[in-house]
């Protein structure tokens, strides 16, 4: 029921199951991210409306549903790329700092916010804890994603 008013069309146009991929990823984790806020189920810890997403930036995001975006677009990097670990996700949703007269460098995304992320979405059982490292998604989450 995530992706419905997205499958409608799609399911016409390859003629079977749709899966994450078919979908566009900014629809997608939209989508997903209110499926994550209504069911209810994803822990939001309280700090969320004070903390930054990472060292270079300058103010904590605007959106108040930011937490449940970053889980749904941590979901789907799990979902392509199984095995991803917390060090590969922070230069993921890293980017540049501003160093004022000095050249940028990139900088990497917080830790603490990831691990928590994926500390829930493990809670719901959406993605489990690779053999090799880092993490994987579960047969409930590839079935939730691919609604």
């Amino acid at each position: 029921s995530c992706t419905n008013k997205v499958s409608s069309g799609i399911n016409a146009e390859y003629g079977g199951g749709v899966t994450l991929k078919d979908v566009e990823s900014h629809m997608w984790v939209k989508e997903f991210a209110a499926f994550l806020k209504k069911s209810g189920k994803l822990n939001v810890p309280k700090w969320t409306d004070i903390v930054k997403t990472a060292t270079f930036k300058e103010l904590p995001p605007k959106d108040n549903d930011w937490y449940y975006v970053r889980s749904a677009a941590l979901l789907r990097r799990v979902y392509l790329r199984q095995g991803v670990g917390c060090g590969a996700l922070r230069k993921i949703y890293g980017g540049r700092i501003n160093r004022g007269s000095a050249p940028s460098h990139h900088k990497p995304a917080s830790a603490s916010v990831i691990r928590h992320c994926l500390k829930g979405l493990e809670e719901m059982k959406l993605i489990a804890k690779h053999p090799d490292g880092g993490r994987m998604i579960t047969s409930a989450g590839r079935r939730d994603a691919d609604r």
